[in-house]
């Protein structure tokens, strides 16, 4: 496998890289489509949500966590998700900034 080279990027690219990254699986889309319905949301709840094993929600949710697009708070014994905001607000001002420069541009 070939190296990233990310050093060659700039912090905001390989920040953004890691989000989509983080995303780009369909299980972690569900996931995230889930805690926009709900307030907070502990796992148990999550894997009642999607046709997929604790273990492997718990993967997933620790890939969303890792990127930063989710955040967890310790409940007694559960965890409670919820969406970062801070994070969707990154991701919202890149694409609408994409966007934006796309009107100016001729297709």
């Amino acid at each position: 496998m070939g190296v990233s080279k990310s050093e060659f990027f700039t912090e905001q690219q390989n920040q953004l890289a890691t989000l989509f990254k983080a995303m780009s699986h369909p299980a972690r889309i569900a996931i995230i489509q889930y805690l926009l319905q709900v307030d907070s949301c502990i796992c148990g709840d999550i894997v009642n949500e999607l046709p997929l094993a604790q273990p492997t929600v718990s993967q997933h949710l620790k890939e969303l966590k890792n990127a930063n697009i989710i955040k967890g708070t310790i409940e007694g014994t559960a965890i409670c998700y919820c969406l970062n905001p801070d994070t969707l607000k990154m991701i919202e001002d890149y694409f609408n900034r994409l966007i934006n420069q796309l009107q100016n541009k001729c297709c």
